[in-house]
């Protein structure tokens, strides 16, 4: 996901992306830890999009339009 996708999106949109992206953060690290993860680099990938989106929301909360 790109940064330019992430802010367009409404605040209501972005906190209903982040639950998602945290509920398959979580289900990621169960299946590394049963050795059932087909792609390593999703954890990567998805901890990335939560950092976007938590900077997106902050900037949103300041007021920087950057």
């Amino acid at each position: 996901m790109k940064a330019a996708e992430i802010k367009k999106m409404s605040a209501e949109e972005l906190d209903k992306k982040l639950v998602e992206l945290k509920d398959e953060l979580f289900n990621l690290r169960f299946q590394q830890a049963i050795n059932q993860l087909d792609n390593p680099m999703r954890i990567k990938a998805v901890k990335k999009d939560i950092a976007r989106i938590k900077t997106v929301q902050r900037e949103n909360e300041l007021g920087i339009n950057a």
